[in-house]
């Protein structure tokens, strides 16, 4: 039997994830206790097939000390069940705007303690479930749609043996993203920003675009970048790695790594790759 205990913080895609689980077979249990994890494992290995793939959601809507989910996991195991850790995360910053556009209380949000004080807390509860994660996803600049494809190709039929990959596109003034795998720097490109009429629009832009790609170094650029992850990724792949994010980054991350970041995903998926595509800044002002 398969065990997968979904963590996290909370607004950063949870509710998300259970049913993109459930659309996949994986029977889902919200607010479980670390404690009763062994007696539910134990009725589903006794009972059909039907309860081959199981999911518990472990927040810190059920306990403040996670020693005891480590406890419980190893117990598991020990009954011959692959126990896994899933563990959702997000920018404070867009955990915060999430919790204020869903006018839903944080459930550490108690005696007017406030959200931001809320979320510092819980991440500090989280933080030893966090490093101990097999799968980390970071949803700040995830869509939702992009978060269940994740989730289906990380745990559908074929037991996460798929890479999923995330082109990311970002600007260095505002920090290189930390889920990062591989970073790639397209400030050495021509940039729009000095054209007036392209100023205020977007790599998303087809006349960004166009000017991004009307000289060679940019094509030339972006098939060295694409023989160089056709070269790695399946290497990836032979040792285990299930997710690959690759961050583009320019100095606003508005203009050109966007456009690169457009040609690298559509390069990757004519490879035949799965290339989740989103970008964290371009409309930042």
């Amino acid at each position: 039997m398969e065990c997968l205990i979904i963590s996290g913080m909370s607004g950063a895609g949870k509710s998300v994830a259970v049913d993109a689980l459930e659309d996949i077979g994986y029977f889902c249990v919200d607010n479980m206790p670390a404690a009763l994890i062994p007696q539910f494992a134990e009725l589903f290995m006794s009972s059909s097939a039907k309860y081959n793939k199981v999911a518990f959601v472990c927040d810190v809507r059920g306990e403040g000390d996670f020693q005891m989910l480590f406890e419980t996991l190893e117990s598991i195991r020990r009954l011959g069940v692959t126990a896994r850790i899933l563990f959702l995360d997000c920018s404070d910053e867009a955990l915060i705007d999430r919790h204020k556009a869903t006018r839903r209380r944080h459930p550490l949000d108690v005696n007017g303690k406030g959200i931001a004080a809320a979320v510092a807390e819980e991440r500090r509860l989280l933080e030893p479930v966090r490093v101990s994660a097999d799968f980390l996803i970071d949803t700040t600049a995830l869509p939702n749609g992009g978060l269940r494809a994740h989730i289906q190709n990380l745990f559908g039929e074929d037991g996460g043996s798929v890479m999923v990959i995330s082109v990311n596109t970002f600007g260095y003034k505002y920090g290189i993203p930390h889920e990062s795998d591989l970073v790639f720097d397209v400030r050495c490109l021509k940039n729009p920003y000095y054209i007036p009429e392209l100023r205020y629009k977007t790599g998303m832009d087809d006349a960004v675009y166009d000017y991004v790609f009307s000289g060679t170094e940019a094509e030339e650029l972006s098939r060295r970048l694409l023989d160089l992850l056709l070269f790695l990724i399946p290497l990836y792949i032979r040792e285990g790695k299930t997710s690959l994010v690759i961050s583009v980054g320019c100095t606003g991350g508005r203009h050109r790594s966007v456009a690169v970041g457009r040609r690298l995903q559509g390069d990757l998926e004519k490879a035949g790759y799965q290339a989740i595509l989103r970008h964290r800044d371009y409309l930042r002002d």
